[in-house]
């Protein structure tokens, strides 16, 4: 229960201990499917775009060079959504983005699909990255927060995971809209970008039950609005087993908003929790966009398939995307964060350079190929979904949004933006070798990340938010 010291405005509350201590209910499913699309709708997107690129340089006349930059643009505009949505989240709240950022997609992608040329094309796409990187920062702290913390890992990585189970979506809905029989060449591309759109739309229905984030409410001295939040989702059937255990001691806006606030928390608290975060962002962000953004040129330019069979080859592909968080995502909880982070990011790095040397070598074929990449993208799942869980824990609640927008910024801007250009430009290259040098930077990036990770990743597994990482606000 909450309580306040009037003569020094300290506040004392248990709803942090409560939120952690509950069991899974209908409420935290919820909370999963309504706000984890995001994830589905970015792999959907990102599947899309790789799956109709051969259609493109087709219908709009694009060259590869301006599939990889295209690609580049949904990123860029990924970066510049989450800042700004994320700034956004941690100053007004969790809730207010659920609707403005998912709008934002809906009607971006929409547009996309009835691009007159590439640089309008261009354009929409990165107000679509926009809307999903908005999303990613609100969404991502919201979910964290709501969660029990011994499901705190395996739910992170699934709902990352889900990201793959839009990919299979938009490879399936490539295989029957690209399908001349089905649909005409220049209609297909275009009808495949609704499909996104009309997802998001039934979701935005879901999204208005959604309430706000108690432990936000908390730090803004709202304590009435957080306590009847959390004893309806106790009236789930989830518990209140800490009621009246561990109380959480804290000075309402006393740590101040905003950027300069984050800076405070990341160079000044947590330095190295800012380093670790941004090697574990930068690898993960550059091995799956240069791979995964220009799959469908090199399945065309390499191995001769046609752009209305690249989802045949996606879809299980992404199917083995999803397995990883799926089988992986407990032992996150139950072996530690450390291992598991470094297991998955080593694992990831050393299957793709066995990948690499037979694909120079000429030795794989299309099939081949796709199978040699779901292995090694088993494990890079999983590794790319605990950079998100790990940020989300390192950093204080005062600044959590702006702080996963900030890193997913960067490490998209350093690892992500250039690099569907860098392996779009190798690819219209021609020579096996030169993507292949590609490749093996992306692996050395994860097996930097595996060996920061084991050496000075934080041990979330089992801990309440505010043990992992104290609020800023607390009373000195």
């Amino acid at each position: 229960m909450p309580g306040k010291d009037q003569s020094s405005g300290i506040i004392e509350t248990d709803i942090p201990a409560r939120l952690d201590a509950l069991g899974w209910s209908g409420f935290h499913s919820r909370i999963v499917v309504a706000l984890g699309i995001t994830w589905m709708l970015d792999g959907l997107e990102v599947t899309l775009a790789g799956s109709v690129a051969g259609a493109l340089k087709t219908g709009l006349h694009m060259s590869d060079a301006q599939v990889g930059l295209s690609a580049s643009a949904y990123l860029a505009g990924a970066v510049l959504g989450a800042l700004l949505f994320g700034w956004l989240a941690d100053r007004y709240g969790r809730k207010p983005l659920f609707l403005t950022t998912l709008g934002l997609y809906l009607a971006s992608t929409a547009l996309s699909g009835l691009a007159p040329d590439y640089g309008w094309f261009a354009v929409f796409r990165f107000f679509t990255g926009a809307g999903i990187g908005g999303e990613y920062s609100a969404i991502s702290s919201a979910i964290q927060e709501f969660t029990p913390a011994r499901y705190r890992g395996r739910t992170d990585l699934i709902v990352n995971g889900s990201f793959w189970l839009g990919a299979a979506l938009g490879a399936l809905t490539a295989i029957v809209l690209l399908d001349a029989r089905v649909l005409p060449p220049g209609i297909g591309w275009r009808a495949a970008f609704g499909v996104g759109a009309a997802l998001g739309c039934g979701i935005l229905l879901l999204r208005r039950s959604v309430p706000e984030s108690p432990r936000w409410l908390m730090i803004q001295g709202r304590l009435d609005e957080a306590e009847s939040i959390v004893r309806g989702i106790e009236s789930h059937g989830g518990g209140s087993a800490a009621q009246g255990g561990k109380r959480t001691r804290l000075h309402p806006r006393a740590a101040g908003s905003g950027v300069p606030a984050l800076l405070r928390a990341l160079f000044r608290l947590y330095p190295q929790r800012t380093a670790v975060s941004l090697a574990l962002m930068a690898a993960q962000a550059f091995f799956y966009n240069a791979i995964f953004f220009t799959y469908a040129l090199v399945l065309g330019r390499f191995f001769g398939v046609a752009p209305g069979h690249v989802g045949l080859y996606l879809l299980p592909f992404a199917v083995g995307n999803f397995l990883g968080p799926l089988l992986l995502g407990h032992y996150f909880d139950s072996v530690g964060r450390r291992p598991m982070m470094a297991l998955t990011y080593a694992a990831s790095g050393v299957l793709l350079l066995l990948a690499t040397a037979l694909f120079v070598a000429g030795l794989l074929t299309a099939a081949t190929q796709t199978l040699a990449w779901t292995l090694v993208f088993f494990f890079a799942s999983a590794a790319a979904s605990s950079a998100y869980l790990t940020i989300g824990e390192s950093f204080p609640m005062e600044v959590r949004a702006l702080a996963i927008s900030t890193f997913y910024a960067l490490g998209t801007a350093l690892g992500g933006i250039g690099g569907p250009a860098l392996f779009g430009a190798l690819v219209a290259n021609g020579e096996r070798a030169s993507l292949g040098w590609g490749y093996v930077l992306g692996a050395g990036m994860m097996l930097v990340a595996a060996v920061v990770a084991w050496r000075y990743g934080v041990q979330g597994e089992n801990r309440g938010l505010e043990e992992v990482t104290a609020l800023m606000s607390r009373p000195d």
